[in-house]
């Protein structure tokens, strides 16, 4: 007669550990996704009902109600006044300031990355002060400040430079931009292998070479996140910019000075057009990176 083995049954603190790790890997695998795709679902609802409501054909000058489908906005996207120039301002402002801003912020997180010299320390926490600063203090000390140091009148009080317009948004937009690009391309360079670098000096490159044929392919999808980043806050900004303009619009102060007397569709067919070019960008972006990838 054969003999029968029984195995001893699991112990109740045995039992309770495989029950407690059975809970969190359901946790894991069920709750955590569902929680994550609310969260995006959450975000992106005010994104999606400006989409479809550059859709709307609005029964008056208002833009709140759902009236009938049209493509009337898509198709003179720029057909109010005052719509175009505030557009074209907004985009300048961004694209040069995301220049200027990814030129030396990148340039400075090199620097603050790899090299030790006296006020490293100091600068590091300076960095953060324009993200840490409330933009309402930070928009009230430049205006301040490009007031102070504007050119005196001439005789009658004829100004001979207004102290405020396309410039000082310039600046500003520069100013705080900086910040995020040091801080993006600072993140890139933490995982950074200077072994590369070292390897291919030691095969006969000199230090520009170096960088444009190795470190710079390397840490480019970080300065190019940094960019989006800079563009997207720099067109995106309103408070600041609005105690710097002066008598120059851009497209989100020109929304918020016609929103009493009108809310026309184009302000969403603009909106959607500046959301899908970005998602664009990130698109290109990541598929380059990925590629990039699997090469390597």
């Amino acid at each position: 007669m054969a003999e029968t083995t029984l195995e001893p049954a699991a112990t109740p603190a045995v039992a309770t550990r495989r029950q407690s790790g059975g809970f969190r890997r359901g946790l894991q695998h069920r709750v955590l996704p569902i929680f994550t795709t609310l969260a995006i679902v959450y975000l992106m609802i005010p994104i999606a009902v400006m989409i479809v409501f550059s859709f709307n054909k609005p029964d008056g000058k208002f833009n709140y109600i759902w009236n009938q489908f049209s493509l009337d906005g898509w198709a003179h996207p720029f057909d109010w006044p005052g719509l175009g120039d505030s557009v074209i301002t907004s985009l300048s402002v961004a694209v040069i300031s995301t220049l200027i801003a990814t030129i030396i912020g990148t340039m400075m997180g090199l620097a603050l990355t790899r090299y030790d010299f006296r006020g490293r320390g100091a600068l590091n926490g300076i960095i953060f002060l324009p993200m840490a600063t409330p933009e309402i203090v930070l928009g009230a000390s430049l205006l301040t400040l490009f007031v102070a140091t504007a050119l005196p009148p001439l005789a009658g009080g004829v100004p001979t430079l207004y102290p405020t317009g396309f410039l000082t948004i310039l600046i500003a937009h520069v100013m705080f931009n900086i910040s995020y690009v040091v801080v993006t391309v600072k993140a890139r360079l933490a995982g950074f292998d200077r072994r590369l670098e070292e390897a291919a000096m030691d095969l006969g490159a000199n230090e520009i070479t170096t960088f444009w044929k190795v470190t710079f392919p390397l840490i480019f999808p970080g300065i190019m996140a940094a960019a989006l980043l800079a563009f997207s806050l720099s067109i995106d900004d309103f408070v600041i910019t609005n105690f710097v303009s002066g008598r120059t619009n851009t497209f989100p102060i020109w929304v918020y000075s016609i929103q009493k007397n009108a809310l026309p569709v184009q302000i969403n067919v603009i909106g959607s057009i500046i959301f899908l070019g970005a998602v664009g960008l990130v698109g290109l972006t990541t598929l380059r990176s990925g590629r990039a990838a699997r090469i390597r």
